[in-house]
């Protein structure tokens, strides 16, 4: 292989390897989180464990938060019809700023036998950051209500996040630790690194493209 050659070739791997960098960079991290329920029914105090699932869509301005239960947290002694359960809950925002999310889903797509643990559907709701930064999502209290009664469900194993994401808030927002917005250095994370990569991706991806018309012409000049 001619020095030319070669040295085109090594451009183009790096130009390469740096927009590979750039894709690898994490938005989020997320975890399927046990959380320990304890609940006041309408018979007496219950307890389970469901996994919980939290996601997140960016919508807009804001982000579609979607719960996911993977097991039962309650039962009835009597059947449910199809349609006799609405469930809500809170999704607890802690990080960059401190929120509630109220979320709610379907009512049971099907009748849940009695003693049976009921099948929460996915709850969602939206949230819109008021500051930009890194924000972790954990699940709340529970809210089951069926034929009249309401039964409430609190976490009662101080449950690790479900999700943390990094987020920006509608006309940028004050950064996390700049409450007051005064103008303060902003924070630097994930978002601003994956920024940097970006930027030396392409100043890699220019530096080759360079090189190749450079080579090109220094191999003209050669042979006038």
């Amino acid at each position: 292989m001619s020095n030319r050659k070669r040295s085109t070739a090594l451009a183009l791997a790096s130009a390469l390897a740096g927009s590979a960098v750039l894709l690898a960079a994490p938005a989020a991290q997320a975890a399927v989180v046990d959380v320990a329920y304890d609940c006041k029914t309408p018979i007496g105090d219950k307890s389970a464990v469901s996994p919980i699932d939290i996601k997140a869509v960016k919508e807009g301005d804001g982000y579609k938060l979607t719960m996911s239960f993977q097991k039962g947290v309650s039962s009835s002694p009597i059947e449910l019809g199809k349609g006799a359960m609405n469930p809500s809950a809170v999704i607890v925002v802690g990080g960059a700023e401190k929120a509630s999310v109220p979320v709610s889903g379907p009512p049971n797509p099907e009748a849940a036998p009695a003693n049976t643990p009921i099948k929460i559907t996915d709850l969602s709701g939206t949230y819109t950051p008021k500051k930009s930064g890194k924000v972790t999502f954990t699940a709340g209290v529970l809210t089951i209500k069926a034929m009249g009664t309401t039964t409430t469900c609190t976490p009662g194993n101080s449950p690790g996040p479900s999700l943390e994401l990094d987020v920006t808030a509608a006309g940028g927002g004050a950064p996390a630790g700049d409450e007051d917005g005064d103008g303060a250095l902003p924070q630097t994370g994930p978002t601003d690194s994956a920024l940097a990569l970006g930027t030396l991706g392409a100043t890699v991806l220019l530096s080759g493209a360079a090189g190749v018309l450079w080579l090109t012409r220094r191999g003209r000049r050669a042979r006038s």
